[in-house]
């Protein structure tokens, strides 16, 4: 794009079984778009392109109503390949079509009046710009105390990510021609971005409550996504196997050398099944708890080197000039 040029901003809108929800986005993200062209920020011809990863409601039957009424392109993904992939299938499907792309959840609890913000910060030269939550009071306090131990942990196993920050995010064409390097399937992009680099700005904003539907991200899925996160990036479980073994065969050796020598040079060795039994239970807990954690990243391994694509389309459409 040249200096004196308008941004073409797309913005990728993944979507699964949000018909509650979706008539509301689809008019206040067709609202912003047309205010932020009045404004002369942004190319005339930029879009919205919603995915629908497999919804098994009317979402679909709603986004074709909407390419009557509004420039929309909507993406219908022939299965749920789940939230990552379904915003890959919107980024890789449009890479060519724009000069900015902004992703944000069909919900809209992230504050659409940041994307103008996003689009300034990207004119001052930012190649990445992250929407960061300032804070977390509307949401619950199991909700609240799971996010903030899921950020920590992450950082703590060496999960290079930015805190409070899903996937509302700005990025550049170029930013996304060198995402098309990273060909993994088990996908995070939370830690991608940050391992990419690029100039990049945080912007801060408050999230509101969800509107209408249902939350995605129950606690099981919350815990799967954070696994997913961690041995996609990080080797430190792998490490701690190490340094567990290591330790139990010292204690073990520590308690040979003691029960030998009340063997030796005492009475008090009494003859029980506590002595024989508990040390069994509880390597042999450590030992199916590690044997499951190598099994996580073998698993990993296996789904990589059959390279499945990581998304399937069964239809796209385009608005009609």
């Amino acid at each position: 794009m040249k200096a004196f040029e308008k941004p073409k901003l797309a913005i990728i809108v993944p979507c699964y079984n949000e018909e509650e929800i979706l008539p509301y986005t689809i008019n206040k993200l067709t609202e912003l778009l047309s205010i932020l062209k009045k404004e002369g920020i942004i190319s005339t011809s930029s879009f919205i392109c919603f995915v629908d990863d497999g919804s098994i409601d009317k979402s679909w039957n709603l986004l074709e109503e909407g390419l009557k009424a509004n420039r929309l392109l909507a993406i219908k993904l022939s299965s749920n390949f789940g939230h990552q992939n379904a915003l890959m299938a919107g980024l890789n499907e449009n890479r060519n079509g724009a000069d900015i792309f902004v992703t944000i959840d069909c919900d809209l609890q992230d504050d659409v009046r940041v994307i103008k913000k996003m689009v300034l910060s990207y004119l001052k030269g930012n190649q990445v710009v992250y929407g960061v939550r300032d804070s977390r009071t509307s949401d619950t306090f199991f909700k609240r105390f799971s996010a903030i131990l899921f950020y920590k942990f992450q950082s703590k196993l060496g999960v290079n990510i930015i805190g409070n920050h899903a996937d509302f995010r700005l990025i550049s064409q170029d930013v996304l021609l060198h995402l098309q390097k990273f060909n993994e399937v088990n996908l995070f992009l939370r830690a991608i971005f940050p391992l990419m680099g690029f100039k990049n700005e945080k912007i801060y904003y408050d999230r509101s409550a969800r509107l209408a539907g249902e939350t995605k991200y129950p606690l099981k899925k919350m815990i799967s996504f954070a696994w997913e996160g961690i041995t996609s990036f990080s080797v430190v479980p792998l490490r701690i196997i190490t340094i567990l073994g290591g330790l139990i065969f010292i204690i073990s050796m520590i308690f040979g050398i003691y029960f030998l020598y009340l063997k030796i040079f005492t009475n008090g060795l009494l003859p029980g099944w506590a002595s024989t039994v508990i040390p069994i239970y509880f390597i042999g807990g450590i030992q199916l708890l590690c044997t499951g954690i190598i099994g996580e990243y073998i698993g990993k391994i296996y789904k990589e080197t059959k390279g499945r694509p990581r998304y399937l389309i069964e239809k796209s459409y385009k608005w009609k000039k």
